[in-house]
């Protein structure tokens, strides 16, 4: 008997030797949190108290080991906010933070989170969990930075959220300068990337894996199983610019830009899901350049862009190619995927720009088509038939096409070798989730070299016993849920609610400029008939709609200092004026960006009003950024300069708002920058700038234009100048249309003012 209690009292000792232990620290202050990394050893737990941590530089610097790591984390998940001028690095091996809320605050670094300490001490082993960081951005657009910078190896973001990343750069990035980072495996996996707005111009990725002059590294990165929500910040969501990634299981929801190789080789793109809506044209799809792609088992869902953002692009490259430039499209595999309402889904010779050989040099022609390439066991679905499902902006004569098949519900194609017609309905599995029955259809998947490796379906059934093309090998699924947002992301953190905002009475007896402050996001100012005298900005720094009560217009008269706006919108001012007079003294501004610290987007929609009287109708500064700003049934008049949105002068490919609308307007003596909107810098991958002009009428305008041109559009991309009247504008041209892009116009009226002339090919600065 003694022996037995001897024997498992032993038993017992050895199991509580082994046990995992773990030492928890808590800390209130800076210095606390100093001192308690200073002295972490492995296993323990640093606990930072709940609330705000302000004006705090986290140097998070130990050894844990696999089985003990160190723990930094919240007190409570999500009731840690990190604020003001902060951020965090990681220097060691196997430390782990978790559940902090990054909000309210910019990073004095180039990283709010960076897995290094400085160039010599890396992480490795490393990991950030269920931490989320919202907002946390620059005070200027063009003052860069990471919110997650990777470096050295095995390190790993999951479940987190991120979202509303304004300012340049992409949102993460993986750096690969130096063999610690090279051969990195490092994985961003299960978390949820929410809105990040467009940026207008290029560095608005959300993720990038290295850059040019690491593209030849081997990366082995893996992004998986995460939830890409609204990420619109540039035509590329994922930039792949290293070798051997993987890129799998992921949702794209309504993100206007596409999953690209840009640089780099053997990537591949298995199991994802595309989805879009029919309408939006700029939701994008997988972008192929350079070497040993595999594109399989993925499914494309409405998405309708063209070139940059279909939903398969496969580039022309440029011969003997630099890094930082377009290599050709070799020996890559495009199989098994699944096309649903897609717009012309396969392009090829994306990008080719042989036509623009006059101004730009040999280097920069795109002339080098797909090799080698084979597009096999696709299948593609139209309710409404497609007369172009293959476009080739250049030939496709290097790609084999074998066992692809099209229902086109009728629509008959030449092309039966490349897609073979076939009669087929779809099974629904959700909303957005439609596939194809294919049981009466008998095409024999093709077997090309290594598809044998390709072992299961977009679903994760087995594709070696009872194969089929399309991205599943049967329709009848169960539904996999992919919009559940619970599955992604930090699990303690809900996004706000949109709050229906309230209508709010004003007469001319109040102080308006406290209405507005006072006001919450989304609330209606409502002016009752009368003239408010304002002698100061109104300040707007959230989305407010501000209107006349009644069909006869509140008036507001802006008497404020010169070179001062009667609306100042700030970061976050979303403006809607309805109804309304707005006058100035000459000298003033009706609306304007703030000069510096933009540290968010505002945006600006006037109709149905009459101004007049200003030096500037809209003053929008450099390195400032409106995602739409709209004129319509409106009248201006009697002023200085219009709509002046041609600050961003670097050449860089910014611009200054994606979409400027005007709309039944009538322009009466504006004297210059009647519309100055400016996008400069040769940059294929910058494809915005969109302008629109129509049903209205510009009457003796543009008198003290000095270059002579009453539209000046100079680099935007997409314009639109339509039904119009130009009359007596003392001016040489109304506008010069870029033909090589996306530039028209059609019946508008010219008396006494100048022409419209289009040049084919603009000279623009190189960007590279």
């Amino acid at each position: 008997m003694k022996n037995s209690f001897l024997i498992i009292s032993i038993f017992l000792l050895l199991i509580s030797c082994n046990e995992k232990t773990t030492n928890a620290v808590f800390v209130e202050n800076k210095s606390e949190l100093k001192e308690a990394i200073k002295n972490a050893k492995p296993g323990d737990d640093i606990v930072l108290k709940d609330g705000i941590w302000k004006d705090v530089e986290i140097k998070f610097v130990g050894k844990g080991t696999k089985e003990s790591p160190i723990i930094l984390r919240a007190e409570t998940a999500g009731k840690v906010f990190i604020e003001g001028v902060s951020n965090l690095s990681f220097g060691g091996e196997y430390l782990t933070v978790k559940d902090l809320h990054f909000r309210n605050g910019y990073s004095p670094t180039k990283e709010v989170i960076a897995f290094r300490t400085d160039s010599k001490n890396l992480a490795s082993n490393c990991r950030v969990t269920n931490c989320v960081i919202v907002d946390f951005n620059k005070l200027q657009r063009d003052n860069d930075d990471f919110w997650v910078q990777f470096y050295g190896r095995h390190n790993q973001l999951d479940h987190c959220y991120l979202a509303g990343k304004t300012n340049g750069g992409p949102t993460v990035r993986v750096d690969l300068k130096g063999i610690q980072s090279i051969k990195n495996y490092h994985k961003i996996v299960n978390n949820h990337f929410g809105p990040r707005p467009r940026k207008g111009g290029a560095r608005g990725e959300t993720i990038q894996l290295g850059s040019s002059f690491t593209s030849m590294s081997p990366s082995n990165t893996t992004i998986a199983n995460n939830f890409f929500e609204e990420c619109n910040g540039e035509v590329e969501i994922i930039s792949s610019k290293t070798n051997f990634n993987e890129i799998k299981n992921n949702v794209f929801y309504k993100s206007e830009g596409s999953v690209v190789t840009r640089h780099g080789n053997y990537t591949m793109i298995d199991g994802n899901y595309f989805i879009g809506d029919g309408e939006n044209e700029n939701y994008g799809g997988i972008r192929i350049v350079n070497t040993g792609h595999w594109i399989v088992n993925n499914y494309f869902y409405k998405i309708i862009g063209e070139n940059f953002r279909s939903p398969l692009a496969v580039m022309n490259g440029i011969p003997k190619s630099p890094l930082n430039r377009y290599n050709q499209v070799t020996d890559v595999v495009v199989a098994y995927n699944t096309y649903v309402d897609c717009k012309s889904p396969f392009q090829f010779g994306v990008g080719t720009n042989i036509a623009q050989s006059a101004v730009l040099p040999k280097s920069e022609i795109r002339s080098a088509r797909p090799i080698r390439t084979t597009v096999a066991n696709n299948v593609i679905y139209n309710s409404k038939g497609d007369e172009t499902p293959i476009v080739e902006h250049d030939k496709a004569d290097g790609v084999l096409f074998k066992s692809n098949i099209i229902g086109n519900n009728g629509l008959y194609l030449k092309d039966d070798i490349r897609l073979k017609p076939a009669s087929f309905t779809l099974d629904t599995i959700s909303e957005n989730i439609m596939l194809p029955n294919l049981s009466s259809v008998d095409v024999e998947p093709y077997n090309g070299f290594d598809f044998d490796l390709i072992k299961t379906d977009l679903v994760g059934n087995s594709r070696e016993n009872n194969n089929a093309i399309g991205a599943t090998v049967k329709a009848d699924i169960t539904n996999p849920n992919i919009l559940d947002k619970s599955k992604y992301g930090a699990t303690w953190f809900k996004v706000d609610a949109i709050v229906e905002g309230k209508t709010i009475k004003v007469s001319p007896s109040d102080n308006l400029s406290e209405k507005i402050k006072s006001a919450n996001k989304g609330d209606i100012i409502s002016l009752n008939e009368g003239k408010y005298v304002v002698s100061k900005s109104l300040i707007i720094d959230k989305n407010l709609t501000i209107q006349s009560s009644s069909e006869n217009k509140a008036e507001i008269v802006f008497e404020g200092a010169e070179n001062t706006p009667a609306f100042a919108l700030n970061p976050y001012g979303v403006l809607t004026l309805k109804n309304v007079k707005l006058s100035g003294n000459g000298k003033n501004q009706a609306f304007a960006s703030l000069k510096e610290n933009m540290s968010n987007h505002f945006g600006l929609s006037v109709s149905g009003s009459e101004i007049s009287n200003f030096n500037y109708v809209l003053k929008a500064y450099k390195q400032t950024f409106a995602e739409t700003v709209t004129f319509k049934n409106t009248s201006i008049s009697n002023c200085e300069n219009g709509i002046e949105l041609s600050e961003e002068t670097n050449d860089r490919g910014d611009y200054n708002t994606e979409f400027l609308t005007i709309d039944n307007c009538t322009f009466n003596n504006v004297k210059q920058n009647v519309i100055d909107y400016y996008r400069g810098g040769y940059d294929e991958s910058t494809i915005g700038g969109n302008l629109l002009v129509t049903n209205s009428t510009f009457t003796n305008c543009g008198a003290k234009e000095q270059n002579k041109m009453l539209l000046n559009h100079r680099g935007i991309v997409n314009v639109n100048i339509n039904n119009n009247t130009f009359k007596n504008n003392k001016i040489q041209f109304v506008s010069i249309l870029w033909g090589a892009k996306n530039n028209v116009e059609s019946n508008n009226t010219l008396i006494n003012s100048g022409k419209i002339k289009t040049e084919e090919n603009l000279v623009m600065k190189l960007m590279y």
